[in-house]
């Protein structure tokens, strides 16, 4: 699958946890995210690195940062649906997402609460900070790993891209 089919077809199934996507649409889509975020992160930048005042950011800091937020919460749900839906192509289940996700909010929460200076706080968001980046690298693992071959117990296939006229 192209780049461009594979960001359409990302984001036609937008909320879609079920079935399973193919490694070259997943790495097209996260190309393509990875892209844009970076896009976003140096207009941010920018911005604040231009403002003449570091307690008031210009204009383009600000436009930056909300279009930062914007793209966050617009492709939460499709790129959580597309690692699911990766993660079942090779047999395994969509919930093993919610493993880093949830233990990197967790931690940053508990070291948010640690400024209150609270040793136990501060190692807890600690521990939950190592599970989160051990089971990212895990998760990495999970959507280098090939397609089951046929049926699985999360569906078929996706069928393969067809070949353009006169290409092999």
């Amino acid at each position: 699958m192209g780049f461009i089919k594979a960001v359409k077809h990302a984001f036609k199934n937008y909320v879609n946890f079920r079935g399973r996507t193919s490694r070259s649409e997943f790495w097209w889509f996260f190309l393509f995210m990875v892209t844009v975020s970076v896009a976003l992160y140096i207009i941010s930048e920018v911005g604040i690195a231009t403002s003449a005042d570091p307690q008031l950011w210009n204009t383009l800091a600000q436009v930056g940062i909300i279009l930062n937020i914007v793209w966050f919460l617009a492709t939460i749900l499709p790129a959580s649906a597309i690692w699911f839906r990766r993660l079942h192509d090779s047999n395994k289940s969509g919930w093993w997402y919610i493993l880093p996700v949830a233990s990197g909010i967790g931690g940053f929460f508990l070291f948010a609460l640690s400024a209150l200076q609270n040793q136990v706080l501060f190692s807890a968001g600690m521990g939950l900070g190592l599970v989160s980046g051990i089971s990212g690298l895990v998760l990495l693992v999970f959507a280098l790993l090939p397609s089951t071959p046929g049926p699985n117990r999360y569906g078929e296939p996706q069928p393969p891209t067809q070949l353009r006229a006169g290409k092999p």
